[in-house]
């Protein structure tokens, strides 16, 4: 986190910013779907405030108008680039247990905030203008009144209340559906991990949906796009590509992330080699979404060289091979 001063104007500014930090950094990332642009966009959001010389009515509201007006223009700009983007695009993964600390203590508060962060919803927000993605995350998400929603984002109150309308039906007809039962959730991400761990194909096939979906954000540099494959092959693809990595020293790190059950995984030197993310309904996962794209886990730590992984995990399955043909081979001869 950067170091905010004062430049001569007291000590207050950057307490007073430093307590709506979280807030302007959840309004940036639902904009803009990626935790290091929002970290900018919060940033820029500090020097524009400290080089001012104006004592709004409201800071919050003053605040979370510049940081939208930045986060829209960088969304403009970031889906120029995603449209030459290779394979699936994902936002970038976000840790989510701290939310369920700070800064709400309404549990229900809490539920929905992380439901509005998941990977589902920010799929489904990128279908939006940008726009109409920032009225509905200040209206729908974060409860900003109208007229404050209209001077973050230049247009009269009727506008923005017809962006947040039409903005609501896109989203609720996408609305993805999830166990509610937080509880439930994570017991089941629990023994999905726990059989991936032990190559259990049995148990995992018993925990996935008939038509689960396995989609990998690779960016085209790491791991392949994925698929929709059914839950037997999709279980014996885990149990190949995964147990393998593990018998070089990987680890499967469970995290909530994006408000949805899911881990991160480390090489044996604790570099990140990637994240899942869960989608549970129903008692069964019903969508397992990855990314392996270097840029977009470097926030999460010092990321490992796929690439070498790559070809330890073959070194070691061939060699595995050869241990489980040689009696045959001697038997033979």
């Amino acid at each position: 986190m950067a170091q905010l001063e004062s430049h001569g104007q007291g000590t207050t500014r950057p307490q007073e910013f430093e307590a709506l930090r979280p807030l302007l950094f959840s309004i940036s990332y639902r904009i803009l779907g990626s935790v290091t642009e929002a970290e900018d966009a919060v940033q820029e959001t500090w020097l524009r405030y400290a080089a001012s010389d104006e004592e709004p009515r409201s800071l919050k509201a003053y605040l979370a108008t510049i940081v939208t007006r930045i986060s829209i223009d960088a969304l403009r700009s970031a889906r120029m680039r995603r449209e030459t983007y290779v394979g699936p695009w994902f936002p970038e993964p976000l840790p989510t247990d701290p939310l369920r600390a700070a800064p709400y203590e309404d549990p229900e508060r809490v539920a929905e905030l992380a439901e509005t962060v998941s990977m589902s919803a920010l799929i489904l927000l990128e279908r939006l203008s940008p726009l109409e993605r920032a009225v509905f995350v200040l209206r729908e998400v974060f409860r900003f009144d109208y007229d404050d929603i209209a001077s973050a984002v230049g247009r009269s109150e009727a506008a923005c209340r017809q962006l947040a309308a039409r903005a609501r039906r896109h989203m609720d007809a996408g609305k993805p559906r999830f166990e509610p039962d937080r509880r439930k959730r994570a017991e089941l991400a629990d023994r999905f991990f726990d059989a991936l761990r032990l190559g259990d194909v049995e148990q995992l096939q018993d925990m996935l949906a008939a038509d689960v979906a396995t989609v990998n954000d690779g960016g085209g540099v790491a791991g392949g796009r994925g698929g929709s494959f059914g839950a037997v092959k999709t279980a014996r693809l885990l149990v190949a590509t995964v147990t393998p990595l593990l018998t070089t020293g990987a680890r499967i790190e469970p995290r909530e992330l994006n408000g949805q059950p899911g881990a991160i995984l480390r090489d044996r030197s604790g570099a990140v080699l990637g994240t899942w993310s869960l989608d549970i309904a129903d008692g069964r996962i019903r969508a397992i979404r990855s990314v392996t794209n270097p840029d977009k886990i470097r926030h999460l730590g010092r990321v490992g060289d796929v690439t070498t992984i790559r070809a330890e995990r073959h070194r070691i399955r061939q060699q595995s091979r050869a241990e489980t043909d040689g009696p045959e081979r001697d038997g033979q001869a």
